[in-house]
């Protein structure tokens, strides 16, 4: 099904520095070594050259990120009144990202503030105190499910509104997802599962934690292991198993929350990555 997969570790946070470290973002890639790249910018700039050269080699790339691509039913209507992918690009327009700062924290406030809830976010790892967001859950409450069905069934996962403490996720969605929106509106690409894998390039939501024993016994930056173990597994699946891990018959999942590409299939997909 795929010529080139890709496999990406992300980061919420600032520039990392120029020496490779764990907790920042890697980028795997069949037939290659992984790559470390200090901040988002950097992150951007190469995944939008890996792209340009499929394209341009006519090859067929899928590229997963290990960040939900969605968040629980009513989030995108409430907030933008339009769908998941209409979400992405309403954060783009204000999320302010540069390598050493940025405005997630602010604008995570700001939208708890515009639905008159102490949530759905928490988890304000700022020095400062931010209006409308809490450090911990103390007062907290959610308009919304405080889980999307995948993670329900994926124990391990880390709630989209946590943005802060070790595991969370929720810092990452708000600072990829307008990546992926730029990256969408630059190139022909199909958002898995919300869209027919039609074009060229597939985006692929991923969870490292599904291969977390073959990961564990592995020796290196924890970050590029699992995304040159994914990318390598992925690649090596037979088209018949992929098409498999792609079917998903979850209608909220479908509609707007995403789901974890190999949820269901851990053992299959530990084997292909040893």
């Amino acid at each position: 099904m795929f010529d080139r997969v890709m496999m990406v570790d992300w980061s919420g946070g600032n520039d990392r520095g120029a020496r490779p470290k764990r907790d920042a973002i890697w980028i795997g890639e069949t037939g290659r070594d992984p790559v470390y790249c200090r901040n988002r910018r950097t992150a951007e700039d190469l995944l939008s050259e890996r792209i340009a050269d499929a394209l341009a080699g006519g090859a067929r790339l899928m590229i997963g990120f290990d960040f939900p691509f969605g968040y629980p039913v009513g989030v995108a209507q409430a907030l933008c009144e339009g769908s998941v992918l209409d979400l992405w690009d309403w954060l783009d327009t204000r999320i302010e990202d540069t390598p050493k700062a940025n405005n997630r924290f602010d604008l995570a406030g700001r939208i708890n503030l515009s639905l008159g809830t102490p949530g759905p976010f928490w988890g304000n790892a700022l020095k400062r105190d931010v209006p409308g967001l809490s450090r911990t859950k103390s007062g907290y409450a959610n308009p919304f499910p405080n889980r999307r069905a995948c993670e329900l069934r994926s124990p391990g996962t880390f709630t989209v509104w946590q943005l802060a403490g070790a595991g969370a996720v929720g810092s990452q969605v708000l600072m990829g997802l307008p990546v992926l929106a730029r990256l969408r509106r630059r190139f022909q690409v199909s958002v898995w599962p919300f869209e027919p894998l039609d074009a060229p390039v597939v985006f692929t939501e991923v969870w490292p934690g599904l291969i977390e024993p073959v990961v564990r016994t592995a020796e290196g930056i924890r970050d590029a292991v699992q995304v040159d173990f994914l990318a390598r597994g992925i690649g090596r699946l037979n088209p018949d198993r992929l098409e498999a891990m792609l079917a998903v018959d979850v209608p909220e999942a479908r509609a707007e929350e995403g789901w974890i590409l190999g949820l269901g299939f851990e053992e299959e997909l530990q084997d292909i990555c040893r």
